[in-house]
């Protein structure tokens, strides 16, 4: 069954249609909330938010785009009405990040080839720390772009901006991560300073992560396996892989399971718009 087919009998009032479709969105949707607001909690509240939107309007879908496309804007709409998360209220730049990150290497540190969770979640903070470097229109390109790898058509319309512009807004996205991680990232290049795995005592010493739970990993891993990994596509694509294969931790909530237990559905129909 396709999206678009489950949208049509959920509109119709089939409960498990409106289920499966739920949970089809909910983890991508999660994913896009957790990178632009880079915090669990904050990032679980917008994706319940985003998906009662989904269920309440589903009557309104015209069926002239993919479903898919039209969950997205959805959740962008949202994301950009929303205030603005306690990360990124701190305005990150840059130059910020790369002064943290030098002053949070350390000699005293695992080896390069020791696997670890803690490796793990050093290295997705750190690209989520990327993220939130860019104001919301640049960082939203980039997530849809680069790490969703979404054509530009598909990527404006749900942008609600013209082909050009998203061109514009993603080039400018990638200048400035590249530039960045280039000049500071090991993972992506051997001159750069930064090895995860030696960013470890400063980050549990600030409490950025902790030996008792971690907030992104789910698997452990080395530096050197993370690099090998990364080093498998052609250079010029080194930095760009490393958010591409981040892969952070699941929502702790089965939302379809709690919309269909705490909201009263009613069959939903109507005349689309």
């Amino acid at each position: 069954m396709t999206l678009e087919d489950a949208a049509r009998q959920a509109i119709a009032g089939d409960k498990e249609s409106l289920n499966q479709l739920v949970s089809a969105l909910q983890g991508d949707l999660y994913g896009l909330s957790l990178r632009m607001l880079c915090n669990r909690d904050d990032a679980e509240d917008a994706t319940q938010e985003i998906l009662i939107r989904i269920v309440t309007r589903l009557s309104q879908f015209d069926f002239r785009s993919k479903l898919k496309t039209w969950a997205y804007r959805v959740a962008v709409n949202y994301i950009l009405d929303v205030k603005k998360s306690a990360v990124e209220r701190l305005h990150m730049s840059f130059e910020q990040l790369a002064e943290d990150i030098t002053a949070g290497l350390s000699h005293v540190a695992p080896p390069e080839a020791e696997q670890s969770l803690l490796v793990e979640e050093v290295k997705i903070a750190c690209s989520m720390g990327m993220l939130q470097c860019l104001d919301r229109e640049h960082r939203l390109a980039f997530i849809l772009g680069e790490i969703l790898e979404m054509q530009g058509p598909q990527a404006a319309e749900i942008l609600r901006i013209s082909p050009e512009l998203f061109r514009k807004r993603l080039q400018f996205a990638r200048s400035a991560v590249l530039r960045f991680m280039k000049s500071y990232c090991g993972l992506a290049s051997d001159a750069a300073p930064c090895r995860c795995n030696r960013q470890i005592p400063a980050a549990l010493q600030t409490g950025r992560i902790s030996k008792e739970g971690c907030n992104y990993a789910t698997a452990p891993t080395s530096f050197e396996q993370t690099r090998t990994m990364v080093r498998q596509v052609e250079e010029a694509r080194w930095a760009l892989q490393v958010h591409r294969g981040n892969n952070p931790r699941a929502a702790s909530t089965d939302f379809a399971r709690r919309l269909l237990q705490t909201l009263d559905i009613h069959p939903i129909s109507g005349p689309p718009m």
